[in-house]
């Protein structure tokens, strides 16, 4: 299974993603052909800009920062 941060794409498009209702297809086009067509099965688990807070607060910032730090390693 393929799967996508949210958190790694551009804003626009990962607020259109986390806004789809649950049903609701999105089709994926290049150059005008459809490429791909994606039904949400779920709703998501935690609402889009909610922090999951099961994380201690030191184990939350060190999850922060490798992701932090794993952005910038992919950047250069």
């Amino acid at each position: 299974m393929k799967q996508i941060d949210l958190d790694d794409l551009p804003p626009r498009i990962a607020q259109l993603l986390a806004s789809l209702a649950e049903g609701e297809e999105l089709v994926l086009a290049q150059g005008g052909v459809v490429v791909a067509r994606l039904t949400v099965s779920g709703a998501a688990p935690v609402a889009p800009g909610e922090a999951v807070t099961d994380l201690a607060p030191e184990d939350a910032m060190k999850e922060v920062m490798e992701h932090f730090s794993s952005m910038i390693q992919d950047e250069f």
